[in-house]
């Protein structure tokens, strides 16, 4: 079972994205800020992380993903940003960052298991 961890401000947004995967069969977790995502990405090792940008506390969704694929036992993880930022700049910043996939908000619950399915495969 491929393990998901969302790490979104959220609430509601982050039962939705739950909502959406729980149709496959994912072990899901979830974190409310990037400071508690990241320390439950060093613990659970997900298979993939699901990344807001503009989250409360010290640290961002690109900084997040920075630290996770600065880290030689996290790198391999796969780190898919969603964000209501979508312009290229910040498309650019996730990519700068490692994301291995930008997802714009508002996005379909399809759109999501694709690129999901599309990471994890």
């Amino acid at each position: 079972m491929k393990r998901v961890l969302i790490v979104e401000d959220q609430a509601d947004i982050r039962e939705l994205i739950r909502m959406t995967l729980e149709i496959e069969d994912f072990d899901i977790h979830e974190a409310e800020n990037g400071d508690i995502g990241l320390q439950m990405a060093r613990q659970l090792k997900p298979d993939l992380v699901l990344l807001d940008v503009m989250m409360p506390g010290s640290l961002d969704g690109f900084g997040v993903c920075s630290h996770i694929k600065g880290d030689a036992s996290l790198k391999k993880m796969k780190v898919v940003i969603l964000s209501a930022k979508g312009q290229d700049n910040d498309k650019q910043q996730g990519k700068q960052a490692g994301a291995d996939g930008y997802l714009t908000k508002p996005f379909s619950p399809r759109q999501l298991l694709d690129v999901v399915t599309r990471q994890l495969s």
